[in-house]
């Protein structure tokens, strides 16, 4: 009797938690306990009755109280729609829902009872229905969990609605923009049509003068070949001209070496001579001072003949005329060079003994590599002037075959 007073205690607790009224369960426990009493002092004879008896009380009140669990359960379960306020046949529904509910609770209260039938003793019965219970009640919570997601994914549901609406308004907004728009560019396309026509009647006009610009691309085409002819005689005198300064070069770096050698020979025995040498070499370096100055005065002829090298391709018609006296010039400036390298060899025949004046000449010979890479760099550029110049032509040419499809077309 403790143990069945300490189930029922239980059974209220978790009534009460699930939402059962605790009196219903104290009603049903104070109509059982008498009656098992009843048959333990009763006879044998009805004691299959009072079991009888029992079980379908039992059944009638495990309805009573499985009912209302179920109705909770299946009112979270099932949500209101979005039309449940408004719909007449609503109560017809609800009915409907009711029978099947009654239907589902009479078959699962069928199987208890044949379950409970299955057990001999009242007290395994009650333990059968606790443990049948206590399985609703998990049930139920898992229910609530349910639930409570549900909810939480309905909620999402509603924002993506309203994200949803809010990206619906703002394509319509862009849909209005796009008319907007297609309506200014039927405008443009008329203003375009007319742009158009005016441009066939100026390609007309200048098919006229696409004509006379290939009289003048013809003209300019026979002049480009007299200038190329010309330019290819230049560059091979400019080649034959560096190829003597190459030469010069290397004679200038054998004598070097030469006097290099003479100098580590001549360094002993020439010790002693050094006072008189440094007063010759004081008078050497006022000379080759002079000479500088004069090769500074050669640079600047040199930097004047180039700035009239490039008015010479400005004025190319005018390029024969030109090209003569640059000839000229050129032969003048070889002249003067060989007499100054003439000079040269001269002065170094003296300052063979001078290591000063050594490391002066080897300074002189990086200036006139460093003129030397001066005159390639100008020369590339040239080069490059010259294929932009063939580039032209040949994009005229082309353009003057487009303007002949065209008029053939």
């Amino acid at each position: 009797m403790k143990a069945n007073l300490w189930r029922i205690t239980m059974e209220e607790s978790r009534i009460c938690r699930v939402g059962v009224k605790p009196d219903m369960l104290h009603h049903c426990q104070s109509n059982d306990i008498p009656q098992y009493n009843d048959s333990n002092y009763g006879s044998t004879s009805n004691k299959h009755s009072v079991e009888e008896d029992e079980s379908s009380n039992i059944t009638t009140k495990s309805r009573d109280l499985l009912s209302p669990v179920y109705c909770t359960q299946e009112s979270r379960e099932e949500p209101p729609g979005p039309g449940a306020g408004t719909d007449p046949s609503g109560g017809q529904q609800d009915s409907e829902c009711h029978r099947n509910k009654e239907k589902i609770l009479g078959k699962e209260v069928l199987l208890l009872m044949q379950a409970l039938n299955t057990l001999s003793t009242p007290e395994e019965k009650l333990a059968a229905l606790c443990k049948k219970y206590a399985d609703l009640l998990e049930e139920s919570r898992n229910v609530q969990k349910q639930m409570k997601i549900l909810q939480k994914k309905q909620a999402q549901i509603v924002k993506e609605k309203v994200n949803l609406q809010h990206e619906h308004n703002k394509a319509i907004l862009a849909r209005s923009k796009l008319e907007s728009l297609c309506r200014e560019l039927q405008r443009h396309n008329k203003t375009l049509k007319f742009t158009l026509n005016e441009i066939q009647t100026q390609l007309k006009q200048h098919d006229v003068h696409s004509v006379k610009l290939r009289q003048e691309n013809i003209e300019l085409g026979e002049k480009l070949k007299k200038l190329i002819e010309q330019y290819a005689l230049r560059e091979e005198h400019i080649a034959k001209v560096f190829k003597h300064k190459e030469l010069q070069q290397h004679l200038v770096d054998a004598k070097l070496q030469q006097t290099a050698q003479l100098i580590k020979e001549a360094d002993k025995k020439h010790r002693r001579e050094r006072e008189f040498l440094l007063k010759e070499a004081t008078e050497s370096r006022h000379k080759y001072e002079e000479m500088k100055q004069q090769e500074v005065q050669l640079k600047q002829q040199l930097s004047l003949y180039m700035d009239k090298f490039e008015e010479f391709q400005t004025t190319m018609e005018k390029s024969n005329e030109l090209f003569t006296t640059f000839r000229q010039e050129m032969e003048k400036m070889t002249k003067k060079m060989k007499n100054l390298e003439k000079e040269v060899i001269m002065w170094c025949t003296k300052w063979e003994n001078n290591n000063k004046i050594l490391l002066e000449m080897a300074e002189e010979k990086t200036v006139h590599d460093k003129e030397y890479r001066v005159f390639q760099i100008k020369l590339e550029r040239l080069e490059k002037l010259y294929r932009a110049l063939q580039m032209e032509r040949n994009e005229l040419n082309e353009k003057v075959q487009v303007l002949k499809e065209k008029r053939s077309v």
